[in-house]
């Protein structure tokens, strides 16, 4: 039987960042600015370790590199996903990703940045930034450089229970009171447009005004194509939320029982709400885990609510 790999997640500070991870999780932050938890994260910036078991210590990225038996003998360079789950207090920078092609010539070869968010909770009457109104990319530049932001950027009215996929060159933002469970390809790439003229150490933040122009899509997809409802799904069944080039995501209601076998390469699985158990060990909710490649069956028990994915 191969082990469930448990990982000790990454936390971020950002001017944004505030104390849910803390209050809502239960998780040990470094501060009240703590915006980010890389819950599953091979990446430079931030690599889990293992919890304990056998490979205790290790970190995801050496994980991946020296069995690639429990990955399914992938043939890419590094661990392609990362799951976060960000906390937002004060509305995010106004910000774009590049897509691998461009990435991997203009930001030293890494991945580009395709991800998606299910929604862990908001206020009433939330909304964030998915989208633009330029017509044209000559528009587009127009209205960046001077300033036309209230006419440029879209905003879509989301809820608890949303999920949202955000292509490379959407503009996008996540506004304050927000808590999100992000999975994306392993990148940490972001172009800001716009960062409501913030300062930080009495300076603002670097922009990256011309590379954003270069990537942003034009005209944006439909504003109604991106949001999906998906707080009350089907109980005790995997719920697929998305398929993509990079990733397929999953959600599960569990309530007394489910039981599945592992087909997937690996299948990363987050708890967002409840606890019960995985094959008899107790897990609850802001538990992080990779069941590895020939796991078997899989036995979930108890009142809980997860997101899994996997890479495609």
């Amino acid at each position: 039987m191969k082990p469930i790999i448990f990982l000790n997640p990454v936390f971020k500070q950002m001017l944004w960042g505030g104390n849910q991870l803390r209050s809502k999780f239960g998780y040990g932050i470094p501060g009240d600015n703590t915006g980010e938890c890389w819950a599953v994260s091979a990446h430079p910036n931030g690599d889990c370790t293992v919890k304990d078991g056998i490979y205790e210590g290790m970190t995801l990225s050496r994980l991946w590199e020296e069995h690639p038996e429990l990955f399914g003998n992938p043939k890419t360079d590094r661990f392609p996903l990362l799951v976060k789950i960000i906390d937002a207090k004060d509305d995010l920078s106004i910000q774009v990703h590049p897509d691998d092609a461009y990435a991997g010539v203009h930001e030293n070869g890494s991945l580009g940045k395709t991800e998606c968010w299910y929604i862990l909770d908001c206020p009433e009457g939330a909304s964030l930034v998915a989208g633009h109104n330029a017509k044209t990319r000559e528009e587009l530049a127009d209205m960046i450089h001077n300033g036309r932001w209230e006419e440029l950027i879209r905003e879509v009215p989301v809820k608890k229970g949303d999920f949202i996929q955000i292509n490379p060159g959407t503009v996008h933002a996540i506004k304050g009171g927000m808590l999100i469970l992000e999975t994306q390809q392993s990148s940490d790439i972001t172009y800001r447009v716009y960062d409501y003229d913030r300062l930080t150490d009495g300076k603002p933040r670097q922009l990256h005004v011309e590379q954003s122009i270069n990537v942003i899509t034009v005209p944006a997809a439909l504003a109604g194509d991106s949001v999906k409802a998906a707080e009350h799904l089907p109980g005790n069944t995997m719920n697929e939320l998305i398929s993509c080039d990079y990733y397929k995501v999953w959600k599960l209601e569990i309530s007394g029982g489910f039981s599945f076998e592992q087909e997937e390469p690996f299948l990363i699985t987050s708890v967002i709400e409840g606890e019960g158990t995985l094959n008899g060990r107790p897990v609850k909710k802001g538990d992080h885990f990779i069941l590895p490649w020939g796991f078997g069956k899989v036995e979930l028990e108890g009142q809980m609510q997860l997101i899994a994915s996997t890479a495609n």
